[in-house]
């Protein structure tokens, strides 16, 4: 039964990108095993908020288990699943029933200056061993790259993100004919309604991004989509991702999940579900580059597959805790 007995909670701006921040919490419990989580892009709030509840909630606390810690936060339950998982001596994917050893994974490219550059990015990535591609896409930036992309790869499994960036029918149905595997976050989100109506348009599948199984339920009963985009750092638990998981592969949908973002953690959460019987479409944790990682070992793909980590506890993945330090901004301690 873990006790915690003292935590320690980092807070980091990531260099690349935008220079977005992340969350990160290190569970320590009294026989010495450690677990950690991560949250991405946290809300304003939320480093105060566990400042002020985290140690009353957790240290000299007996749990059997990390659904019996009701903190709401998805970083302090990922830290403690792989805590609970490393005392137990089991990966963090068999513990929450996943199956797979390995997992295929798609790579997204960016847009980018003109057509022609995008397909010499798409061929490096084809030439390393990915069979597997996502675009991301944006209102004037659409069909002429897609386009491209096709005429060069016949054969290539192709899907677009369109960042919930589109408000009309139109440029997604007209990029329909270029024979995409799915049409990713295509309008904002809760929209189910016009979700709904560009599937009824297009071949291809469109996939939906949600925060909890309500707003699932509602894309499920207006058939709103056949692929779920499940990024399991936007749900507050492992629990409640492995929930949204099972309804929607018994509503028959294919499932791909996503989390490319952050130090490593969340990327490797994120490859532990990936591993559940229903997550039928490729993995996206391809981005961003693999040298901002504090894990090791890092948590990527090669050749275009993802090994699951299946012969370590936990998450599978250990932190370096000099490079860490030394990257954090603001920490505390209890």
């Amino acid at each position: 039964m873990p006790r915690v007995r003292e935590l320690e909670v980092f807070r980091l701006v990531l260099p690349y990108g935008k220079r977005s921040e992340t969350l990160l919490v290190k569970l320590t419990d009294h026989g010495g095993m450690t677990g950690w989580g991560e949250a991405i892009s946290p809300q304003p709030k939320t480093w105060s908020r566990l400042q002020e509840t985290l140690a009353a909630l957790l240290i000299g606390v007996d749990w059997e288990h990390p659904d019996a810690v009701p903190s709401g936060d998805s970083a302090v339950d990922m830290a403690c699943w792989d805590l609970w998982t490393r005392m137990r001596g089991v990966p963090l994917a068999e513990a929450i029933g996943g199956t797979r050893t390995s997992l295929m994974a798609t790579v997204r490219l960016a847009p980018d200056p003109s057509p022609e550059s995008l397909v010499s990015r798409v061929n490096q990535q084809v030439c390393a061993g990915y069979g597997h591609v996502t675009l991301d896409i944006r209102p004037g930036w659409d069909v002429e790259p897609v386009r491209a992309v096709r005429q060069a790869y016949p054969a290539l499994t192709l899907a677009v993100d369109c960042g919930n960036a589109y408000t009309d029918l139109g440029q997604l149905v007209a990029l329909d004919s270029y024979g995409l595997e799915v049409i990713e976050r295509p309008f904002a989100a809760g929209d189910a309604y016009t979700h709904a109506a560009l599937q009824d348009r297009v071949a291809a599948s469109v996939a939906v991004e949600v925060a909890s199984t309500a707003e699932l339920d509602d894309y499920l009963t207006l058939r709103a989509g056949r692929v779920l985009l499940l990024r399991p750092t936007a749900f507050p638990s492992l629990t409640e991702a492995r929930r949204a998981h099972d309804r929607a592969a018994a509503a028959g949908w294919d499932i791909q999940c996503a989390g490319g973002q952050g130090a490593g953690l969340a990327r490797a959460a994120t490859v532990a579900v990936a591993s559940l019987p229903g997550c039928t479409l490729p993995c996206d944790v391809t981005q961003p580059p693999r040298q901002n990682q504090i894990v090791t070992p890092i948590v990527g793909a090669n050749a275009g597959v993802i090994a699951v980590p299946l012969t370590q506890s936990g998450l599978g993945h250990d932190v370096d805790d000099t490079r860490l330090r030394r990257m954090a901004k603001e920490s505390f301690h209890a």
